[in-house]
This record gives C-alpha cells, sequence and structure tokens, in this order.
C-alpha cells in the first residue's frame, strides 16, 4: 500500500464516520469517529472468518503504519501546538499553581502508584512480570488527552477555571509522562539511571524543551509582526509547531513540552500587540480546523489497532484489570492533589468529578506503548494501553456531556 493510498484510506474514513457521528450519533467528533472506526473494525474481524481477504487487507493496512513515528514523531507535533495556542491564556496563567501541580506531581504519582498496583494484581491473573514492565505501562498512561473533552467543556458552559485546567494539565503532562517514560525505557536496555542521574535529565530535557519552545515563538512572533499575508504568517506558525518539536526530537530535549510551550508563548506574544486582532482571528480559524481534522485521523488509526488485539481470555483479563487500576488511581490523585490547593489556596475552585471523568487517554499513550522493544511483557502492555484508551474514549468521552451537564446544574 502507497503513501498515497493509505492516507486515502484514513482521510475517507474520518470524513465518513464524522458524517454519520454528526448526523446521527450526536457525539463530539473525534468520539463518534473513533466508536464507528472499532464497530467497523470488530464488523471486519467478525466476517473475516467468511471472507479471509477481509483480514489481509486490514493486514496490509496496518503493516504500513506504524504508529510511533506517525503519532509520536508527527501528528503530536501539530496537536499539542494547536492545542495550547487555542487556550485561553489568561484562564491558563490564572491556574498556573493547579496545572503544575496536577501535570507534575500527579503524573508521577499516578505512574508509581498504577506500577505498585499493577506489579500486586499481575501475579493474580498468572502474570509474573518484573517491576520495570509496571513502571513503563504507569508512565505512559498516565498522561491524558481531553481533547475531545474540550468541545463539550466550552458547549455546555463549563466554568473557566475548570477549561484551563484539564486542558494545561493534560498539554504539560504529555511531556513529563514522555520524560519518565524515555528514563525507564533506557533502564530496559541495561543502562538504569540513579535518582540524581533521573532527575537531571527530567530538568534538562523538560526545561530545555520549554526554554527552546518559547526562543522560537518569539522569533516567529517577531517574522509575523513584519508582513501583512495571512498566509505567510500561517506557514510560520506551521514551521513553529513543526520545526521546534523536530529540533527538540533531535536534541534530545522534551519534544512535547516544546511545542506546548511554543503555542502558549506565541499567543502571549501576539496577545500583546492588538494591531494583530484581524489576522489572529484568521489563524485561529486555520488551527481549529487543523486540530479538528488530525484528531479525526487520529482516533480512525486508533479504532483501527483493535485489529491488532488478541481476543483472547487473559489479555482481557489484564484489560480489565487495568481500567479498574486507572480509573481508581486517577480519581485518587486528583481527590488529594485537589484537596491540597483547597486547603493551600483560599478560593480556589475546581471539580474532583469532572477532572477525574474528564482525564482521558489517547493517541500519546498508544504511541508510547507501541514503542516498546519485543520483550515478554510488551504483549499485555500493549492489550492493557488499548483497553484503558478504547474505554476511556468511547465510555468516559460518550458520556462526559451528561456528567458535565449533571455536576454544573447541580453547582448551580
Amino acid at each position: 500500500m502507497t503513501i498515497l493510498e493509505l492516507i486515502a484510506v484514513l482521510v475517507t474514513m474520518a470524513a465518513l464516520f464524522g458524517w454519520l457521528s454528526r448526523r446521527w450519533l450526536r457525539l463530539p467528533l473525534s468520539i463518534g469517529i473513533m466508536l464507528l472506526t472499532v464497530v467497523a473494525s470488530l464488523t471486519m474481524v467478525s466476517i473475516s472468518n467468511f471472507f479471509p481477504a477481509v483480514r489481509t487487507w486490514a493486514g496490509i493496512l496496518l503493516g504500513a503504519i506504524n504508529f510511533e513515528n506517525l503519532i509520536l514523531h508527527g501528528l503530536l507535533s501539530v496537536l499539542l501546538f494547536a492545542g495550547a495556542f487555542l487556550l485561553d491564556i489568561e484562564s491558563l496563567f490564572a491556574e498556573n499553581l493547579s496545572i503544575a501541580l496536577l501535570a507534575m506531581v500527579g503524573t508521577v504519582s499516578s505512574t508509581l502508584i498504577t506500577a505498585g498496583l499493577l506489579y500486586v494484581g499481575l501475579p493474580l491473573l498468572g502474570v509474573n512480570g518484573p517491576l520495570i514492565d509496571c513502571l513503563l505501562f504507569g508512565a505512559l498512561i498516565s498522561p491524558t488527552d481531553p481533547m475531545a473533552v474540550l468541545e463539550m467543556l466550552k458547549r455546555v458552559g463549563a466554568p473557566k477555571y475548570i477549561q484551563a485546567q484539564l486542558a494545561g494539565e493534560s498539554l504539560f503532562n504529555d511531556g513529563v509522562g514522555a520524560v519518565i517514560f524515555l528514563a525507564l525505557l533506557q533502564a530496559t536496555r541495561g543502562d538504569a539511571p540513579t535518582a540524581a542521574h533521573f532527575l537531571t535529565i527530567l530538568v534538562v530535557e523538560a526545561g530545555g524543551g520549554l526554554a527552546l519552545g518559547v526562543a522560537l515563538s518569539w522569533l516567529t512572533s517577531q517574522l509575523m509582526r513584519k508582513t501583512d499575508s495571512f498566509q505567510i504568517e500561517v506557514l510560520l506558525t506551521l514551521s513553529l509547531a513543526t520545526g521546534c518539536y523536530a529540533l527538540a526530537d533531535h536534541w534530545n530535549l522534551s519534544a512535547p513540552l516544546a511545542a506546548v510551550a511554543a503555542g502558549i508563548s506565541l499567543r502571549r506574544f501576539e496577545h500583546r500587540h492588538p494591531d494583530t486582532t484581524s489576522a489572529r482571528e484568521r489563524i485561529d480559524v486555520f488551527w481549529e480546523a487543523i486540530d479538528e481534522v488530525l484528531n479525526a485521523v487520529l482516533f480512525v488509526l486508533v479504532g483501527f489497532e483493535v485489529l491488532a488485539i488478541p481476543f483472547a481470555r487473559l489479555p482481557l483479563q489484564i484489560g480489565a484489570l487495568s481500567i479498574l487500576i486507572v480509573t481508581g488511581v486517577r480519581f485518587g490523585v486528583i481527590t488529594i492533589l485537589i484537596s491540597i490547593l483547597r486547603w493551600v489556596k483560599s478560593g480556589f475552585q475546581s471539580s474532583i468529578r469532572i477532572l477525574s471523568w474528564g482525564g482521558l487517554r489517547g493517541g500519546l499513550s498508544l504511541a508510547l506503548a507501541l514503542s516498546v522493544p519485543h520483550r515478554p511483557g510488551r504483549t499485555w502492555i500493549l492489550v492493557a494501553t488499548y483497553s484503558v484508551v478504547l474505554v476511556s474514549i468511547v465510555v468516559q468521552g460518550s458520556s462526559m456531556e451528561w456528567v458535565l451537564k449533571k455536576l454544573l446544574h447541580t453547582r448551580r
């Protein structure tokens, strides 16, 4: 299958399922698309016993996709930049303490607690994996991806502070989680870092990525002010999103944090110049469209991955256990951190239930799972990751609007 054929299949599927989702399901675009893709994939699995050519075509399709490169070294750069660039800057900075605590302390805590519970629980299912495998899973599943929920947050009138907390946490914990995961991945290759070395990696990679994003966004902002061409400004923002991520990746810095810092900083620099308002509105429309389209394609990819999941008793049991642990840990960590914030910061507002239920897992978790080298624990890591991502998006995502309306109505 050529690259053009692969793109044609993915875009056509996204367009068709997106139309069906809007027309009949009334779900957010990305959630409806993934749900329909999963249904289509399971249908192909069912009929492949009668039509082997269907399984052959599905195998060719999956074989043509390098999920790690496509997501981790491709789509993620644009998606993270778009999410950061389109945020409400005032609300984001007003919630800086809560976002920092949720993204850093929350991600580290979630990684350790999830790993510990899995290390204890897996032997009960007859799986005896090393602690490092459990830590890898904890690191890759802790980052959240609420892009699909943000649309509903705005539509039902969720408070700005909830939108900022949920979006800000996810944008920054992607970078933190990726740094932790990559450091743990070194340990699987026999290069186990000490605590001091691990902290140095975290500070250097995360700090370097943030600094690079801010510096390149300032340069881009200066160039944008010296042109009156909307098309050139769009090209400059695209080059910032992709170039910043690629450069950080090449220099072994945190590429996700670099993309987030670039998006937020560029928005901040442009806000200081009201004469750019008209052009900024057109750029916003462009990035909103890019964000929706790429998310649609990403969720088609995630939905098709169900074709690679082994439907056997043990993998399904591991998946169910992982769902329970990840959901419970998310609620527990959020409860503790929000309680601390309410005690430390007078008048702090948030919602434990909305933040807990809205912490969806998405393409980043799946891409990191697929990057785990071939080892005895890789199969259960893949099954557990996909199980959590699937239930997270389909169940939590599709019910999020009802939860929001109920909780917000109760608060009134």
